[in-house]
């Protein structure tokens, strides 16, 4: 089986992923420090030397090269589905599960790591939660799909196990 954990950035997929994971009896892989691997160089780096494009490019062909794999729980990072056929394509291999959160909730989770985030760089107290609120609602379309959504301020009393 596998599953991928989507949702905006803050949402909680790199800390609840290895939890869920190991509960399952599954293998965890963050996508993101996937790609960083494969690229040599932080996703900051990536964005500043490629560009985005260059990054959501990897980032398929890092996810895709994953989901040849058999149990396994990929944290996804939050724009990942949003691209190209990624969303329709991890539906197709595997379950989704969606990280809802409000955008305050998020700023509230992020706004102590700006600094790693590429997109955020720069940006005021303002400007990231209208950042937040912006993007969450153009994700909006694609995180719906998921097989599953859970909202982040009730994870503690889920267990994925039960689940699937």
């Amino acid at each position: 089986m596998l599953i991928f954990l989507i949702g905006f950035m803050g949402s909680g997929k790199s800390f609840w992923g290895p939890q869920w994971a190991k509960s399952l009896d599954m293998e965890f892989a963050d996508l993101d420090k996937e790609v960083e691997i494969q690229a040599g160089m932080t996703i900051a780096e990536i964005f500043d030397k490629l560009g985005e494009d260059a990054f959501r490019s990897l980032e398929q062909k890092v996810m895709k090269g994953l989901g040849e794999r058999d149990n396994l729980l990929v944290a996804c990072g939050g724009g990942t589905p949003c691209y190209d056929d990624n969303m329709e394509w991890m539906i197709s291999k595997g379950k989704t599960v969606y990280l809802s959160a409000t955008p305050r909730q998020l700023f509230e989770r992020i706004q102590h790591d700006l600094d790693g985030r590429p997109l955020l760089n720069n940006l005021n107290e303002a400007e990231v939660l209208y950042f937040i609120e912006k993007t969450l609602g153009s994700r909006l379309p694609y995180y719906s799909k998921a097989d599953l959504t859970l909202e982040v301020r009730k994870l503690e009393e889920h267990s994925l196990k039960s689940l699937f």
